[in-house]
C-alpha cells in the first residue's frame, strides 16, 4: 500500500479507497470500509501492514454512503471493534432515514453510470457510535472536520502535524464527469461525486473550509492521493473556482435534513435520458431493420 505520508497508507480498491492510518508497530485506525464484501481484502491487507493477529483501535467513517460503509459491519464484528461517524450521519445508517435520492440528471459520466447503481442501505444499528465532540478515537493527533454536502454529516479528518487530509467525498482527485480520466485515474482536485451530492451551497463551503487547512497531502475516496508542496494553492484555487453542475435536483434547492434524517425534497428535475435513450434504440433498431432488407 502507498503512503501519503508516514504512517498513513492508501488501499485503492474497486472505484473507492480506504485509509490505515497509523506505522506499523503501532495503534491504528481505519478510514472508511469500501463497498460491501471488501473486508476480507481490507483484514487481509491490514494483516500485512500491522501483523496477522492486529485489529485497528476503531473504525472512522466519513460518512454512510454504501461505498464507504458498505462492510463496516463485517469488519467491527471480525474485530470486535467500535465504528464512528458523524450525529448527523446516524439516521441513514441505523434505518432511520434513507439518503436523499441519487440525481442522475446532473449529467457526465458517474452520472450516467449511477443510473445502474442500487440505491443499497448500510444498517449498522448497535454498531455505529457517534463522533465525541473534538476528539478522534484513537488518532490523538488528528481532528475531524464537518464537511457536509456530499451528505448531510460528512466529516473529513486532518492532522495538522502531517498536513494531511483525508477528505472522503468532499471533493475528488479524480473528474468524476470524465470516462476517460475515471479510467486511466488521471489526478485532478475535482467536486464531490455529482449524482450522490445533496446540498452544492455547502458543498463548496466545506471545500472552502478545508483549503483553509492547507494540507500538503491529500486523501479522497475517489481518485489517487495527492501530494506535494504546490497542493495548498491547488485547493485553494479550486475552492475560489468552485463550481457545481449546471443542472440538477439539488442545484439551488438542497435537500433539507436533520437529526432524524430527511426533512423535505426539492421535486425531481426533468430527465430526458429515457427518451432519448428510446429515440436511439428505436432508430439503431429501424436501421438494422433496412440494412437486412
Amino acid at each position: 500500500m502507498p503512503e501519503l505520508v508516514p504512517g498513513v497508507a492508501a488501499l485503492p480498491l474497486t472505484i473507492e479507497n480506504v485509509y490505515f492510518v497509523g506505522a506499523p508497530g503501532s495503534p491504528w485506525v481505519l478510514v472508511d470500509t469500501g463497498t460491501p464484501g471488501m473486508a476480507p481484502r481490507i483484514r487481509a491487507a491490514a494483516a500485512e501492514r500491522y501483523g496477522a493477529s492486529t485489529r485497528p483501535e476503531a473504525i472512522l467513517l466519513t460518512h454512510g454512503h454504501t461505498d464507504h460503509a458498505g462492510s463496516a459491519a463485517a469488519l467491527a464484528e471480525a474485530w470486535n471493534v467500535p465504528i464512528y461517524a458523524h450525529v448527523l450521519e446516524l439516521p441513514y445508517i441505523t434505518g432511520k432515514s434513507l439518503y436523499p435520492p441519487k440525481d442522475p440528471t446532473v449529467g457526465g459520466a458517474m452520472a450516467l453510470l449511477s443510473r445502474a447503481f442500487p440505491m443499497n442501505v448500510v444498517n449498522l444499528s448497535g454498531l455505529i457510535q457517534p463522533l465525541p465532540d473534538g476528539v478522534v478515537p484513537g488518532l490523538p493527533d488528528w481532528q475531524w472536520v464537518f464537511t457536509p454536502g456530499h451528505s448531510p454529516g460528512h466529516v473529513s479528518f486532518f492532522c495538522p502535524e502531517k498536513s494531511v487530509l483525508l477528505a472522503g467525498d468532499a471533493f475528488t482527485t479524480v473528474n468524476m464527469n470524465s470516462f476517460v480520466d475515471l479510467a486511466v485515474k488521471r489526478q485532478e482536485i475535482s467536486i464531490p461525486p455529482p449524482p450522490f451530492t445533496c446540498d452544492w451551497d455547502a458543498a463548496r463551503k466545506s471545500v472552502a473550509a478545508l483549503a483553509e487547512l492547507g494540507p500538503t497531502a491529500i486523501g479522497c475516496g475517489h481518485g489517487r492521493p495527492m501530494t506535494g508542496p504546490s497542493l495548498p494553492a491547488g485547493l485553494r484555487d479550486f475552492s475560489a473556482h468552485f463550481t457545481p453542475p449546471a443542472h440538477g435536483r439539488y442545484v439551488g434547492s438542497p435537500a433539507e435534513t436533520d437529526a432524524t434524517g430527511i426533512v423535505s425534497l426539492p421535486p425531481p428535475a426533468p430527465d430526458l435520458f429515457p427518451v432519448q435513450a428510446a429515440v436511439i434504440v428505436a432508430l439503431l433498431a429501424g436501421g438494422h431493420a433496412l440494412s437486412r432488407r
